[in-house]
């Protein structure tokens, strides 16, 4: 699913291909309890994914700073000690009511603070605003260490569903917010960091597959004017969706001769809904058709979160999201 791109940032290719990717010490011991009293099959897994790659959340501020791999600086330090040095990647997840304020996940400030404070000084809760405030050894080690990003799970597919509601859409602070946030992190990590992949959250298949919220989706990055700065998207963090298998093209399985078709296999339930990406596979073909058509120049790489799709049918709906029992693991990080 990669593409050439008219006016690369300096992230250009593929900036997975070769890399040995950075495995963290600090989730591998976390899994620890988990495998004391686990046994057979469940036991085996959990001791295999000591070894996985995972991608690290800077979920705060706090997180940026401090020597521990449980930090940012201290994951680079550590990455930067290994020959060569090892990809690592974060997800940057911190603006003002992320996710709409959601309990489990809510941002820095909420919708009061905004309305009394104003959105430019809520910017600085942007955590990587400045990758040279973390001192000169890290500025160092992040020209040394791959690096690649994915900015904001979930804001910008919540400002196209949620048009409505105290916390989202219908809060123009929230929305003011989303957006000059998330345009100010990008921008300024661009500046001081070029080298680095950034891949813009996407929401998953289910949330913005279809037709019309994917359009939607592609005329709100480009107002947001970033797309030169992006190496890409990024689809189905921390979701649940299919990876599934991509079809010839990405309205392939709206046909009625196509229904059978492997790469059509639909649990959700999404194409008789006129949704043509019942699969992550799928839903790349349809954000790259759709991105390369909305924003000259721009045919975005994508990225897919499969670390919870290794059992495709595990939901008794599809609207289920927070920690599905049996969803299991799926493809390892390429």
């Amino acid at each position: 699913l990669e593409a050439n791109i008219t006016e690369p940032p300096l992230a250009s290719g593929n900036p997975f291909s070769g890399q040995s990717f950075y495995v963290n010490p600090s989730y591998a011991a976390s899994l620890h309890p988990s495998i004391a009293t686990s046994e057979g099959r469940i036991k085996a897994t959990l001791t295999e994914m000591q070894t996985v790659p995972t991608a690290y959340w800077l979920s705060s501020k706090a997180r940026v700073l401090g020597t521990g791999t449980d930090y940012m600086e201290g994951i680079l330090a550590d990455a930067a000690s290994k020959s060569p040095p090892q990809l690592v990647i974060f997800i940057v997840y911190n603006l003002p009511n992320r996710d709409c304020g959601a309990k489990a996940s809510g941002g820095g400030f909420v919708a009061h603070m905004l309305r009394t404070a104003g959105v430019t000084s809520t910017q600085p809760e942007i955590v990587l605003q400045d990758w040279k405030s973390t001192g000169p050894s890290t500025s160092t080690i992040v020209g040394r260490v791959p690096i690649s990003l994915v900015i904001e799970p979930d804001s910008l597919p919540n400002l196209v569903t949620r048009k409505t509601g105290p916390r989202c859409g219908g809060n123009s602070a929230t929305v003011a917010a989303y957006r000059q946030g998330i345009t100010y992190a990008i921008q300024s990590i661009a500046a001081v960091a070029p080298q680095v992949a950034m891949y813009l959250d996407a929401g998953n298949s289910a949330w913005l597959g279809g037709i019309q919220h994917t359009s939607d989706f592609v005329a709100l990055v480009r107002e947001l004017g970033v797309a030169q700065h992006l190496h890409g998207l990024a689809t189905n963090v921390a979701a649940y969706q299919p990876l599934g298998i991509a079809c010839p093209s990405y309205d392939w399985c709206l046909r009625s001769s196509s229904r059978n078709d492997p790469c059509c296999a639909d649990p959700c339930g999404v194409l008789q809904r006129g949704n043509p990406s019942n699969n992550e596979a799928n839903y790349a073909l349809h954000l790259k058709e759709a991105f390369a058509k909305g924003i000259s120049g721009f045919q975005p790489h994508i990225i897919i979160d499969t670390g919870r799709t290794g059992v495709v049918n595990m939901r008794q709906s599809c609207s289920n999201w927070c920690n599905i029992r049996g969803a299991g693991v799926g493809v390892k990080p390429t």
